[in-house]
């Protein structure tokens, strides 16, 4: 495991995942039965105990992770140094991706909140894939990027209803008599 992924748990690699099982994850959206076959003989499979910690806000970066089973929690640091819960994932959700993307250091940590098998794709298996299949590649990155903009979605409208509270909070006490 690259720096800063370096886990009890990351040793402990066993399982298998099928093409059927790829086939429900959208990151794999739409990707041939050949793609699917191939993936499943390059990708990773690791399990994570409670309270495991897969890797920590800062860390460098190497690998995107989906969910098969369990939950993991994602955790972000507040100005006052607290890890702060924003938000939980389960089974067929995506996280890592933002730092592969776009090289930079990890944004959040994340934990498990129950026992997990997680599916491990590293930035050399993008690669490969790449230089495999540049369609597929493309599809992968694309269903990333279209993952990354429903999330994005969802925190303009949460933004967007914190500052309309905010405001009514506000407005509110200074009009009040």
């Amino acid at each position: 495991m690259p720096e800063g992924e370096k886990n009890s748990w990351a040793a402990r690699d066993e399982g298998a995942v099928s093409p059927s099982h790829l086939r429900e994850i959208a990151l794999f959206g739409a990707l041939s039965d050949e793609i699917l076959h191939y993936l499943c003989g390059t990708l990773k499979v690791c399990h994570i105990g409670v309270g495991e910690t897969v890797f920590r806000e800062g860390d460098s970066a190497k690998h995107v992770y989906i969910v098969l089973e369990g939950e993991m929690e994602v955790l972000r640091k507040s100005k006052q140094g607290r890890d702060q819960r924003i938000a939980i994932l389960g089974p067929g959700d995506v996280f890592g991706e933002m730092s592969v993307i776009d090289i930079q250091r990890r944004s959040a940590t994340i934990r498990a909140l129950a026992p997990s098998r997680l599916l491990s794709m590293s930035t050399e298996d993008m690669d490969a894939l790449y230089r495999h299949d540049l369609k597929s590649y493309t599809l992968v990155i694309l269903n990333i990027a279209r993952d990354l903009s429903r999330r994005l979605r969802m925190t303009d409208g949460i933004l967007a209803d914190f500052t309309a509270n905010i405001l009514d909070e506000y407005l509110g006490r200074a009009h009040r008599p």
